[in-house]
């Protein structure tokens, strides 16, 4: 098998944000070359795939300013510094939704830009769902919604879902679950 390591030399930040940092390095190529690499920092997100016994998905809408569209999607939020992946999704999913789980099941985690962005996502299923109460960030708008998760496939099938941690989370939740009943 070769070789096919870049190994950084050199290291510059070009921004530092609240969110995210933007980093270029010079790299030595497996061919002994050099090249620049240009790539964000993010400090990770959760999604969680949240089923109730209806065998409804829980989803919240709301406004992506990068793409200037409304966005269906699984609750999920960014890890705060250290935390753990499961704490993350315990709190998003209540200040998204006003609801808790009893049980969470890892789903495997996700690169969902791995050319240019160094974020990990992590999924969860919950189920064991009890209403609590909604508190979203003062910056964040959503509205929640429910969807039966065999149409939810069929939405994601169709192109109608596009962002990567709802299909890639739905996808694994279906398959999760076909496996456990055949």
């Amino acid at each position: 098998m070769s070789n096919l390591t870049e190994k950084a030399i050199a290291r510059s930040t070009v921004f530092q944000g609240c969110l995210l940092r933007l980093d270029v390095d010079q790299v030595e190529l497996p061919d002994g070359n050099t090249a620049p690499r240009e790539y964000v920092r993010h400090p990770g997100g959760v999604g969680i795939v949240a089923l109730t016994e209806e065998n409804e998905v829980l989803l919240v809408r709301q406004y992506r300013y990068p793409y200037g569209e409304i966005l269906t999607e699984i609750p999920a939020g960014k890890r705060d510094p250290g935390e753990d992946p499961l704490t993350t999704g315990m709190r998003e999913l209540e200040e998204e939704t006003g609801y808790r789980a009893a049980t969470y099941t890892p789903l495997g985690t996700l690169y969902p830009t791995p050319g240019c962005l160094d974020e990990v996502v992590y999924l969860y299923l919950a189920t064991g769902l009890t209403q609590s109460e909604a508190h979203p960030d003062e910056d964040e708008f959503v509205e929640v919604e429910r969807c039966p998760l065999d149409k939810m496939v069929r939405r994601v099938m169709a192109g109608e879902i596009t962002d990567a941690k709802t299909q890639i989370g739905i996808l694994k939740t279906k398959l999760l679950l076909e496996s456990k009943e055949g």
